[in-house]
């Protein structure tokens, strides 16, 4: 028999140029141990979306509660958000104004953001859309560690570019019950002992982890998308982190 805590709704967002489709290794380990979990493309990465390049962040949250609730997720039983790289942005948002829908939150080699910041907030606004870039560039932001030449492709073929609102809104935060919502950390291409440096020197990218107040940090050793190199050990932490989540 399943217990309650085995069917907590659990959501899966995936970071730029990314859909629904970048977790499906990941959805198929957790389907195999009875946990389901519910895959969401953001508005402004659906291809077949003729205003995606109009698109904000807050269209973007607003998406991500419709798909909570839809979940079943609720005051009495919140649900485990999965937000991997850029989908800091929406989440962030969404932890702040609907604390009651998480129960706890798993950071994907990311992080919560802090209160004004943004991802390019000084990005033009004649930038429509951010394509994703060569493998080369990108290399040099994020490590692409352990992904094999077919990843590489799929990565490719499907990434849609980012909408230029999404780069350029700044956050807006100010519900501090947000930093109580229990969190994974989980550190792939930066270990989990430099986040927590980081956090305590007061990093930009990682200052907002120093002010949660129920924070686990796990590694998971391997490039910046680990749904593609360790689906398997990225949807085990999942599960245990779901276990760990107190309400």
């Amino acid at each position: 028999m399943q217990t309650q805590q085995s069917t907590r709704p659990i959501l899966l967002i995936a970071g730029h140029w990314l859909g629904a489709w970048a977790w499906d290794e990941v959805a198929e380990h957790l389907s195999t141990v009875s946990r389901p979990a519910l895959a969401l493309t953001l508005p402004g990465l659906d291809p077949d979306d003729p205003d995606r390049r109009s698109r904000t962040l807050d269209d973007q949250a607003d998406a991500i509660v419709v798909a909570l609730r839809q979940a079943g997720a609720r005051a009495e039983w919140p649900a485990i958000l999965v937000g991997h790289s850029g989908a800091n942005g929406p989440i962030s948002l969404v932890a702040d104004r609907h604390p009651e829908l998480i129960g706890r939150l798993i950071w994907v080699d990311s992080g919560p953001l802090a209160p004004g910041s943004g991802f390019a907030p000084d990005a033009p606004d004649q930038l429509t859309e951010l394509p994703l870039p060569s493998f080369e560039e990108l290399r040099q932001q994020a490590s692409l560690d352990g992904l094999s030449p077919a990843a590489l492709d799929r990565f490719r073929l499907r990434a849609v570019p980012e909408p230029g609102p999404v780069l350029r809104q700044r956050v807006e935060l100010g519900n501090d019950v947000r930093r109580a919502i229990p969190t994974t950390v989980v550190c792939c291409s930066i270990s989990g002992a430099r986040v927590m440096e980081l956090a305590a020197a007061g990093h930009p990218m990682f200052a907002e982890v120093a002010m949660l107040q129920q924070v686990d940090v796990i590694e998971l050793p391997t490039g910046h998308w680990p749904m593609w190199s360790r689906p398997a050990e990225l949807a085990e932490i999942i599960v245990a982190a779901a276990d760990r989540t107190p309400r």
